[in-house]
């Protein structure tokens, strides 16, 4: 359809304007979203995972020794990481609400 030939669209607050190609509508910004939570929260769960992977391996190499202490404290700090990725994708997924 040619641009002068378009139709216009009101927005919510009244002002009439003509989409520009390729522009996405509502609909496409809320499926995004939701693609992007959906996507976060599969994150979320493997990440989650892996914490617990690695508390089991932490506890297991704590119990027999003697171990590795570098080994332990490299597999601390990769969970301390995990931990604060799982915050920081929490948060995304929970806002504040301000009440």
């Amino acid at each position: 359809m040619p641009a002068h030939r378009m139709r216009k669209v009101t927005t919510p607050w009244g002002k009439r304007i003509r989409p520009r190609v390729g522009q996405i509508g509502p609909s496409e910004v809320v499926r995004q979203a939701m693609d992007d939570q959906e996507k976060l929260n599969q994150r979320l769960v493997k990440l989650k995972s892996e914490h617990k992977d690695l508390d089991e391996v932490v506890a297991g190499l704590d119990e027999n020794r003697p171990y590795d202490l570098l080994q332990i404290q490299r597999l601390k700090k990769r969970k301390l990481a995990l931990k604060d990725e799982i915050a920081q994708i929490e948060s995304k997924l929970l806002p504040d609400i301000i009440a």
